[in-house]
């Protein structure tokens, strides 16, 4: 493409963190500039950004129409999110070669400045799958009067934030799974798996404690294993696609028949990957644990785990929460906790408040303004009159117990 006396055009973002990556969320204000180069003067009928937002799933099928007759089925779908057009230099119409309008730019490096807001609705998590994807990019176009627009497209990445701090996210997953193996008429001992993790929403980064247990009654050399599986769904015309990927493993010892395996927190690392997308109408993109036990000529025993990846970390709240529950939870003879016999004493008001601290308090009512103008006088001056006076003496033994009518024992009634 000639570009005549145009020597760059380039488009730069104003980042709102410390890495310098154009990274948003929804609501966000995205700003930047437009650097155009020239090497000399040049007129210009208009300079323009297109910024657009939208998830789009495509792919084909073959389909057999006869017995010599095949064709193709295509399955595409695009959905939305934004689309927003500006005018930095010039004018609308562009279709023209007309020298009415014209906007001399001279030699050298000029910027022009451009800022639009995202919708306030969630917006999907930028995505790259095998059959779609989730892009927003800003489009510049520069147009000059017999010659081809220059063009230049620069993407974003946009993550609609998912907080692991809740709820939902904090709870333990767990699952019990057993398999008899049968060989024609003999039939082997059941293999039994039961697994548990501390909850099901985590950060790329962080590690998965697995808490497990396997046993092996059967005759058979069994493998313990653990996997986290990312599964991309796609949807288009009423059809589905789906691929599933492995993400992460790890394998633990061989069992031989009659021996079991304890896992106490064996970890795994999540690995860098993109967070959960779970409000896309055409996309989805969900997570999950599978601990399974690998049985040599036989269908394997799994339990599935579900995991939503997450982009704001657990905070230490969060993490003394599922840390109680996960105890709670491990531990089944917590009931037996008891309390001690006999309560300490709870200190003195003498200890908490000194005599003069309490003279101190005692201002008179007119200094109280603020009060007596919210509650009416007769309950002011009580609220004032009491509520620095020491509270009753502590005592384990009742001062004023029941007194029976006599002195006949009570019986129950026949």
């Amino acid at each position: 493409m000639v570009l005549g006396k145009v020597k760059s055009l380039t488009i730069s973002f104003d980042c709102l963190n410390d890495s310098n990556v154009p990274v948003y969320s929804s609501g966000d204000t995205v700003s930047g500039r437009v650097s155009l180069e020239v090497t000399g003067e040049i007129r210009v009928k208009s300079l323009k950004i297109h910024a657009r937002g939208h998830a789009k799933v495509r792919w084909t099928e073959s389909r057999n129409a006869g017995s010599n007759t095949a064709y193709t089925q295509n399955y595409t779908e695009e959905v939305e999110y934004f689309n927003h057009k500006d005018i930095l230099i010039g004018h609308e119409r562009d279709d023209d070669n007309s020298e009415e309008g014209l906007h001399t730019i001279h030699s050298g490096r000029h910027e022009y400045a451009f800022s639009f807001e995202l919708p306030q609705t969630p917006l999907a998590t930028s995505f790259e799958g095998r059959h779609g994807s989730v892009r927003y990019w800003v489009k510049a176009e520069l147009h000059r009067p017999w010659f081809l627009p220059v063009k230049l497209k620069k993407e974003f990445t946009v993550f609609e934030h998912i907080d692991i701090n809740t709820p939902s996210l904090l709870s333990p997953q767990a699952g019990t799974k057993e398999k008899t193996l049968c060989c024609w008429f003999c039939t082997s001992g059941p293999i039994s798996l039961s697994a548990k993790i501390e909850r099901k929403g985590y950060t790329p980064g962080e590690s998965i404690q697995i808490f497990a247990e396997i046993e092996n009654c059967s005759s058979r050399v069994v493998v313990p294993k653990a996997a986290i599986y990312q599964t991309q769904a796609f949807y288009a015309k009423g059809k589905m696609k789906e691929v599933k990927q492995l993400v992460a493993n790890l394998r633990g010892e061989s069992l031989s028949s009659g021996k079991t395996e304890t896992w106490n927190g064996k970890q795994l690392k999540i690995p860098p990957v993109s967070p959960s997308i779970l409000d896309c109408s055409i996309i989805r993109v969900e997570y999950s644990l599978m601990v399974y036990v690998d049985i040599p000529g036989a269908m394997d025993l799994f339990l599935n785990l579900p995991l939503v990846i997450g982009t704001i970390p657990l905070h230490p709240f969060g993490s003394r929460t599922s840390s109680v529950s996960s105890q709670c939870s491990m531990n089944m003879n917590w009931l037996g906790l008891t309390l001690p016999e006999r309560p300490e004493a709870p200190p003195s008001y003498a200890e908490v408040v000194t005599e003069e601290q309490r003279q101190s308090s005692l201002a008179p009512l007119g200094a109280c303004d603020d009060f007596e103008r919210v509650l009416p006088g007769p309950l002011f001056a009580y609220i004032q009159e009491f509520r620095f006076l020491p509270p009753p003496l502590y005592s384990e033994i009742d001062p004023n117990p029941d007194q029976p009518t006599d002195d006949r024992p009570s019986c129950p009634s026949r």
